[in-house]
C-alpha cells in the first residue's frame, strides 16, 4: 500500500509540474523568448558553455537562470559579463522544476526578445525527468568522463535535442571511444546533433550557436 501511495504522489507532482511548464512555455513563446534547458553533470562545463555561446549570439539578447544546490558563484561570473541572471538555490533538490522557473522568469522581467538559458542542477538523472518550460534541451557531456555515459544515463540522451561533447581538446590524453559513444547515443536518439566543443579553446561553438539561432527563428 505504501508503494502505491508513493507512485500516486509522484504522478501528481509530475502532472502539476507539466501543467505549469506548459504555461511557462506559452508565456515565453508569446514574449519571443526561446528557452534552452542546459543539462549536464557537475564539471561538464555548463557555465563555460554559456559564456562561449552568449558571446557568439547575434541579435538575440541572452538571459540566464542559474540553478545550483548552493552558492551563486556562476551567477556572479555571468553578471560580471553583463548578462541578466537570476539565481535559484534548491538547498538540496537535484533538479529545477517549473514552479521555480515561473517565479524566476517573473524576477527577470525579460524586457526584450532573446534566449533564456536555464542552467539546471549538475546531475545526469533528475533534470531529464522534468520539463520546465523549455523549447529545447541541451545536454553537455565530457570526453574526460568516459564514453559510457549514454549506456549509464539513457534518459538524458533520449530527451536531448542537442548534445555537446565538451573538452575534446583533452581527447589525446584520455581514454574515450568515440564510436562506442556515438553508437550509444544513436541507439537512444536518432536525430539530435552532436557537437564536439572545447569550453577552454572555444572550438565548435560557432556551430552550436548557429543551431540555437535556427531553432529560435523557427519558434
Amino acid at each position: 500500500m505504501s508503494e502505491t501511495k508513493k507512485i500516486e504522489v509522484m504522478e501528481n507532482i509530475l502532472s502539476e509540474n507539466d501543467t505549469i511548464a506548459a504555461e511557462v512555455n506559452r508565456a515565453m513563446t508569446e514574449k519571443g523568448i526561446f528557452v534552452v534547458n542546459v543539462m549536464g553533470a557537475p564539471g561538464a562545463g555548463k557555465t563555460s558553455t554559456l559564456k562561449q555561446v552568449i558571446r557568439r549570439l547575434h541579435g538575440l539578447k541572452p538571459y540566464v537562470i542559474e540553478g545550483d544546490i548552493e552558492s551563486d558563484l556562476d551567477t556572479v561570473t555571468l553578471r560580471a559579463l553583463g548578462v541578466e541572471t537570476v539565481q535559484i538555490n534548491t538547498g538540496g533538490a537535484c533538479h529545477l522544476d517549473s514552479p521555480l522557473i515561473r517565479k524566476a522568469t517573473e524576477d527577470l522581467k525579460l524586457p526584450s526578445k532573446g534566449v533564456l538559458f536555464i542552467e539546471n542542477i549538475g546531475n545526469l538523472v533528475c533534470p531529464a525527468e522534468f520539463v520546465i518550460g523549455e523549447h529545447v534541451k541541451l545536454l553537455i557531456v565530457t570526453a574526460t568522463d568516459g564514453s559510457d555515459k549514454p549506456y549509464k544515463y539513457p534518459l538524458a540522451f533520449e530527451k536531448a535535442d542537442a548534445i555537446l561533447l565538451n573538452k575534446v581538446d583533452l581527447l589525446p590524453y584520455v581514454e574515450f571511444e568515440e564510436l562506442f559513444f556515438m553508437n550509444g547515443v544513436r541507439a537512444l536518439n536518432k536525430h539530435a546533433p552532436v557537437f564536439k566543443v572545447s569550453g577552454k579553446t572555444g572550438d565548435g561553438y560557432d556551430e552550436v550557436v548557429r543551431w540555437i539561432e535556427q531553432k529560435a527563428a523557427e519558434q
